[in-house]
C-alpha cells in the first residue's frame, strides 16, 4: 500500500448506512453561516451514487415547495454529521432521472420487500393468505358449484368418457 492509500484510508467512514439508488434517506449536514455552525437536515431519494472510495458521492432529490431540489453529497466527508436510510425504494435502475419529470403521488417509489418475504417465507407468526379464494375458504367453504362441473369431476372420481 503507498502513502496515498494510506491516507485516503484513514478518511473513509465506516458508520455509514448501506446505501442505494430509490432510498429515502435524512441526511444531516453541517452548514457555517458566518460564525455559526449548525446542522441541516435534507430528506429525500437517492437518485444516483457516484464513484467509490473516499470520492463517493449521492444526490438526493425533495420536493420543496412544490420546488424540486436536488443536491449532492460526499459520503465521506467530515460535514457530514450522519446519513439514515428512511425505507427502502424498489427500482431498476442506477440512476433515477425519470423521476424529475413525475410530480406528487407519481414521484414515489414502492417499497423494498425484506430478504425473507421476497423469498417466499412469511415475516411473522401471524402470517396469513390473502385474496379470493383465502377469503372464501375463510367464511366457511368455496362457493356451491352446478352438478357436473369440473370441480366436482376432480373431487375424488376420474373423469369418464364423454358419451
Amino acid at each position: 500500500m503507498n502513502v496515498l492509500d494510506e491516507i485516503v484510508a484513514d478518511q473513509l467512514r465506516t458508520d455509514l448506512p448501506e446505501l442505494a439508488a430509490g432510498d429515502t434517506v435524512r441526511v444531516s449536514a453541517k452548514v457555517v453561516e458566518g460564525n455559526r455552525e449548525r446542522i441541516q437536515v435534507f430528506e429525500g431519494v437517492v437518485m444516483r451514487l457516484r464513484g467509490g472510495g473516499i470520492t463517493r458521492s449521492i444526490t438526493v432529490r425533495r420536493i420543496a415547495s412544490g420546488v424540486g431540489v436536488e443536491r449532492t453529497f460526499k459520503v465521506n466527508s467530515p460535514r457530514i454529521e450522519r446519513i439514515e436510510v428512511m425505507r427502502h425504494g424498489q427500482v431498476r435502475r442506477a440512476q433515477l432521472y425519470f423521476l424529475r419529470k413525475r410530480v406528487g403521488k407519481a414521484a414515489t417509489l414502492r417499497e423494498r420487500r425484506p430478504k425473507a418475504q421476497a423469498a417466499g417465507q412469511p415475516s411473522g407468526p401471524k402470517a396469513k393468505a390473502s385474496g379470493p379464494k383465502a377469503k372464501a375458504s375463510a367464511k366457511g367453504g368455496a362457493k356451491a358449484q352446478p352438478a357436473g362441473s369440473p370441480t366436482e369431476a376432480s373431487a375424488g372420481q376420474a373423469p369418464g368418457p364423454k358419451a
